[in-house]
């Protein structure tokens, strides 16, 4: 997963925030339209869309609210347009902010590392009965800690954290193993089955980890 999908048509504004963001640790991708946006979105994800509203083909309106039926991430509009319906829309719509240009990047800056800090600092995620805590490696299911290996808990964390979502096995693979690593894809399907034996209450009919055929896995 991507940390931030920029959504510009205005390919020196984008290029320019894009350097900012990236000399601040994220990692970035940018879409000129909103076709192309919602189509790295689906593959990708983000953890936060920065949108403008003008461009071409689909507009941002219409970007804005197909994520927000797939997904809570944050999304902040940066728009030229200053009219009051155009701000509400955008609200109304699910944004979590609107921004007017041309906005103060320090000020930009700020506000989304204050996002990063309250969404995605925090230590443990819990998911029904299953809690990972992110700095101890560890994994909890109904009060009892389950022995797995870094790689499982990785992987299981990658998972939990996109609840809901359709990962491609090569996704998966090369955020857990690298996409240079030794290890063979068959390693990704092995991994999956020892988690299906610790979390799953019938692992040959699993409930948690689904697979979703000729695609990759989704946590439910």
């Amino acid at each position: 997963m991507i940390d931030i999908l920029i959504v510009e048509d205005n390919k020196e504004l984008a290029s320019l925030l894009c350097d900012f963001l990236r000399a601040e640790n994220y990692t970035v991708s940018v879409a000129e339209t909103g076709e192309k946006a919602l189509s790295l979105y689906e593959k990708y994800g983000a953890r936060l869309v920065l949108l403008d509203i003008m461009l071409p083909g689909i507009d941002g309106f219409y970007v804005c609210e197909r994520i927000r039926k797939i997904s809570d991430a944050p999304i902040i509009i940066l728009s030229a347009r200053v009219d009051k319906n155009d701000k509400l829309n955008g609200l109304i719509l699910g944004a979590d902010d609107y921004i007017e240009k041309p906005y103060d990047i320090d000020l930009l800056l700020a506000k989304i590392s204050g996002i990063f800090k309250r969404r995605y600092s925090l230590d443990e995620i819990t998911v029904g009965d299953i809690t990972l805590n992110k700095s101890e490696k560890t994994a909890v299911k109904n009060g009892k800690e389950l022995e797995m290996t870094l790689k499982e808990f990785e992987l299981l964390l990658l998972l939990a954290e996109n609840k809901g979502k359709t990962l491609t096995k090569e996704y998966i693979f090369n955020s857990i193993w690298g996409s240079d690593s030794d290890s063979e894809a068959q390693t990704l399907t092995v991994h999956i089955k020892r988690l299906r034996e610790k979390i799953e209450s019938d692992p040959k009919n699993p409930e948690r980890i689904k697979t979703v055929w000729g695609t990759g896995y989704k946590f439910v």
